[in-house]
């Protein structure tokens, strides 16, 4: 009986050698989980989430570059500074100079980044000028701030129709290739998300290596899909199908999974 409680209380705890959690509690809210880094202020970052105040001597940098991608959209950079990417311990206490970063379009979020590289595919952006804004985050989803401001880098980018040309702005950003095409990938998978089910249900998906994938979903709400090993992320649109395409050049089995939701929505199986 002794032995069981024991097994029972390390496997409700981290520290007992188990992993970190990857997401809050299901049903909370953004507020702090714990720790004592910082000041908690009660402003926010307009989104809910507390801004954590810092010295600014030794207090996490970013910068952002955006390049347009050969294939599609536009390849993001974080350039940081004090600061790492703690994506296995999502969820956890504040620590200091650690955690993950958003990307909001105008104001809106579009992703939650686990490193300092990330594809912003065309057709999440409409034809327009447009305001690109990364922000720094706390594992426990409380914002890194400064002087009362959170910590951010944010970039102009323009995108124009298919086929138009445009500036691009120090060689930096510009307007966006076609939007992606299923019909130029080797392989199609289609899933639907629905009250909280993957349809069909989740399978493996078996590609050659150098072989292109388009992974075409649907979910009833807004979340974001995340290609584990390749570090790709896509905004899906409550209703409305979005289409990732992704060349299979990594050797492996890959779960392709939904964020918020946490629904495997299939594997890649690339050999």
């Amino acid at each position: 009986m002794f032995a069981l409680a024991l097994l029972l209380a390390c496997g409700a705890a981290t520290g007992c050698g188990g992993r970190a959690t990857t997401h809050h509690k299901p049903g909370t809210s953004h507020e702090q989980a714990s720790g004592n880094v910082g000041t908690l202020l009660n402003t926010d970052d307009g989104a809910g989430h507390r801004l954590r105040e810092v010295p600014a001597e030794g207090a996490p940098e970013v910068q952002l570059t955006v390049r347009p991608d050969s294939e599609d959209g536009w390849n993001l950079q974080l350039a940081v500074k004090n600061y790492r990417f703690t994506p296995d311990s999502t969820g956890g206490a504040a620590l200091p100079g650690a955690g993950h970063a958003h990307l909001e379009l105008d104001g809106r979020k579009v992703a939650r980044l686990y490193g300092p590289w990330f594809h912003l595919p065309a057709a999440q952006v409409p034809e327009g000028a447009h305001t690109l804004t990364v922000r720094l985050y706390a594992d426990d989803h409380t914002a890194w701030a400064v002087s009362g401001k959170p910590v951010e880098a944010t970039i102009p980018l323009t995108a124009t129709a298919p086929g138009a040309s445009a500036g691009h702005g120090h060689g930096e950003t510009g307007a966006a290739p076609k939007s992606p095409d299923p019909q130029q990938a080797d392989r199609t998978v289609t899933v639907t998300v629905r009250d909280g089910k993957v349809s069909p249900a989740p399978g493996r998906t078996e590609l050659r290596r150098g072989e292109r994938v388009a992974l075409r979903v649907t979910s009833d709400r807004a979340d974001t899909l995340h290609v584990h090993g390749y570090d790709k992320e896509l905004a899906l649109p409550a209703g409305q199908e979005a289409t990732l395409i992704l060349t299979a050049d990594r050797t492996g089995l890959f779960e392709v999974e939904t964020h918020e939701s946490r629904l495997v929505l299939t594997q890649l199986l690339v050999r």
